[in-house]
């Protein structure tokens, strides 16, 4: 389980301000909490195992892209 708190989204929509003005607040306030991301990331049960490699690639992936930007720019430079 996780140590986060639960978050409930909450628009108050009024007679001056139209609906489709309160969705994409709705939905800004989503991604702004990062439900969207909780929602893929619990789509589909990954075992430890697999959500630990996966981790490691991806840090892997970054320190790679990186090294290879500072590599391209360190020559750049005079």
């Amino acid at each position: 389980m996780s140590s986060e708190k639960a978050l409930n989204v909450e628009v108050k929509i009024s007679a001056r301000i139209s609906v489709d003005r309160s969705l994409k607040k709705f939905k800004r306030l989503c991604e702004s909490y990062g439900v969207s991301r909780e929602y893929k990331k619990r789509k589909h049960y990954l075992k430890p195992s697999v959500r630990k490699r996966e981790k490691s690639e991806t840090a892997e992936k970054r320190r790679q892209k990186t090294i290879k930007k500072m590599a391209h720019y360190g020559s750049h430079r005079i």
